[in-house]
């Protein structure tokens, strides 16, 4: 799962290293439209809703967090 989302990120924002920290958020790589736009891909690729309980600093530093996030919300 890991690597269809950092795949999916990589394809989707270009300019934006995924692999370069684990704290993606903590750094400020991601800011709140990056973050938005996270969401609707994700969303759209693997056919999934991200309650807003889940948009939390831990799912988002890094790619494992997302992967994970997506694969609870998978088999909800």
């Amino acid at each position: 799962m890991e690597e269809k989302v950092l795949a999916l990120l990589t394809s989707e924002f270009p300019d934006i290293d995924f692999t370069a920290s684990d704290a993606l958020v903590d750094d400020g790589i991601l800011d709140s439209l990056t973050i938005t736009g996270i969401i609707a891909a994700l969303s759209m690729e693997f056919n999934i809703t991200i309650p807003y309980e889940e948009i939390i600093e831990e799912n988002f530093n890094s790619v494992a967090g997302l992967a994970r996030m997506v694969q609870k919300l998978s088999n909800v």
